[in-house]
């Protein structure tokens, strides 16, 4: 099968490059393109905060415009090795909106990483990269953490 389109989601975690470099790897391989994706939290007001205090909603704004920098210097460094490369910002539910991306780029495959959190934050928040392999209708190659967060 073809593989035009590599989604990576990245939350700019230690884990964020070696997942990339991986992904950077089959695009060479592939000549495909790299979708970086960050999905990030939703804003203040989805979580009962009302149009949230001011100062709230303008610390929100400076980390989104940071998270924002951060991608498209990652994208930036990818199209400097001559690998095609976009990155984008969403908001949303992690998984939900990362399968929802996978669809509208109809992305081949897509490399996570997995961060190896203990048993306990499993049972109680489920793990992104465990939800995606479960919702997806694409490969997953998932990245394991090198050693615990």
């Amino acid at each position: 099968p073809e593989m035009k389109n590599i989604l990576v989601p990245i939350d700019l975690s230690s884990v964020t490059n070696s997942t990339v470099e991986v992904a950077a790897h089959f695009a060479q391989g592939f000549g495909a393109k790299i979708w970086l994706v960050h999905v990030a939290a939703p804003d203040p007001d989805f979580v009962g905060f009302g149009t949230g205090p001011r100062y709230v909603r303008d610390q929100r704004a400076d980390e989104l415009k940071k998270e924002h920098a951060q991608i498209q210097s990652i994208a930036e460094g990818l199209r400097s090795k001559g690998i095609s490369a976009e990155a984008l910002l969403v908001q949303g539910p992690t998984s939900a909106t990362i399968i929802d991306e996978a669809g509208r780029l109809e992305a081949d495959l897509i490399v996570m990483g997995s961060h190896g959190h203990g048993a306990i934050y499993k049972a109680f928040v489920g793990s992104v990269s465990q939800q995606v392999l479960g919702d997806s209708t694409v490969p997953v190659l998932i990245i394991p953490a090198k050693g615990k967060e």
